[in-house]
């Protein structure tokens, strides 16, 4: 753990540390399975089992919370997550190898992470591999990226439309209306009214 930026870390305790299950795993795809809101730290983990790991303390202790996610195989589980403010948040995933997959794939939660309903199920989008609130829409706008294209969502992820089918891993918002998407050898800038 990092209490400077960086510049120095110290290694946790395991003992405080929540115990993973047999073949569960972080993916890294999107660089956007874990989520800061204050002092409030979520990991979003997926494969045979697809949890969420809860820190209200910045990392001195620890809850865990299953999700309903689609899981059981190490191609499965949740893939990305992000956190509109400290109680609204939203996870996406599926199984990348059969990506038009779209149920048990979106899931959303009002109570900080400890319990997650399913939305948009049978909807647009399947497999997403990166998920991003809009900065300043209070919670209803949405933006999933995937090797199989982009996805948006302004009813809080009830329902989705596809934007684009040129495929991202990536989403990061520089403004309210500005984000950039990035793929397999390309970055782009997307522009949102």
């Amino acid at each position: 753990m990092t209490r400077d930026g960086g510049q120095t870390w110290k290694k946790l305790d395991c003992d405080i540390l929540p115990k993973t299950e047999e073949g569960e795993a972080a993916f890294a795809a999107s660089n956007s399975n874990i989520a800061i809101q204050g002092d409030n730290t979520w990991i979003l983990s997926g494969g045979m089992k697809s949890r969420v790991f809860y820190s209200p303390d910045k990392g001195k202790s620890w809850e865990v919370f299953d999700t309903p996610l689609v899981q059981g195989k190490a191609t499965t589980g949740g893939y990305s997550m992000d956190f509109y403010d400290e109680n609204v948040g939203i996870i996406i995933g599926g199984d990348y190898t059969a990506p038009e997959g779209n149920t048990g794939n979106k899931a959303v939660t009002t109570d900080g992470g400890k319990t997650w309903e399913l939305v948009g199920e049978g909807e647009e989008p399947g497999y997403k591999s990166g998920v991003r609130y809009l900065p300043n829409s209070g919670g209803e706008e949405i933006v999933a990226v995937g090797f199989n294209g982009i996805s948006y969502s302004k009813d809080g992820g009830e329902s989705w439309k596809k934007l684009s089918d040129e495929g991202f891993y990536t989403l990061r918002f520089v403004n309210d209306s500005t984000a950039y998407a990035a793929g397999k050898g390309k970055i782009a800038l997307l522009k949102f009214n």
